[in-house]
């Protein structure tokens, strides 16, 4: 999936504006320039508009699980990735939601994209681990979606 649908699914997802996408950076110490979400929210197709980059899409993520769960500074900080993967961005998003595995289950059941234990514990392994899987873009989009259900549902 590209960083730019993941961006725009987190902010739908967040009912949030743009300034909002910003303050979540700055939350992770990335300061941004004006203008650069919104040109990121853009299509490819709009003047104007500009690739999210992994480091702002991580950025944003770390915002994010230190807005919903804090920020605790008696912990070392880890560096943000450079390099992001879906499994990644689903590793963050559980994260910042404090999500189980059941809940994971219950999301993409609800999405129409159900998932055993053990395709699901796959998917948050090392990259180097026998049963590791890559998480494909069906997976992450369909996941977005349930995600955005609960949460609306929720609020």
């Amino acid at each position: 999936m590209l960083n730019n649908d993941v961006l725009r699914s987190l902010r739908y997802l967040l009912n949030v504006n743009d300034s909002k996408l910003e303050a979540l950076c700055r939350l992770a110490d990335y300061p941004v320039d004006p203008g650069l979400i919104s040109a990121c929210l853009l299509r490819e197709d709009e003047a104007g508009y500009r690739a999210c980059s992994d480091v702002l899409l991580a950025h944003v993520l770390e915002g994010l699980v230190f807005h919903k769960r804090g920020r605790d500074d008696s912990r070392p900080r880890q560096a943000v990735e450079k390099r992001l993967s879906n499994n990644i961005v689903l590793k963050k998003l559980r994260v910042a939601f404090e999500l189980r595995d059941d809940d994971i289950q219950a999301i993409l059941q609800a999405a129409d994209l159900p998932m055993t234990k053990a395709e699901l514990g796959a998917l948050f392994r090392a990259p180097g681990h026998r049963h590791y899987r890559e998480c494909g873009d069906q997976i992450l989009r369909n996941f977005l979606r349930g995600l955005t259900q609960r949460e609306r549902a929720q609020a």
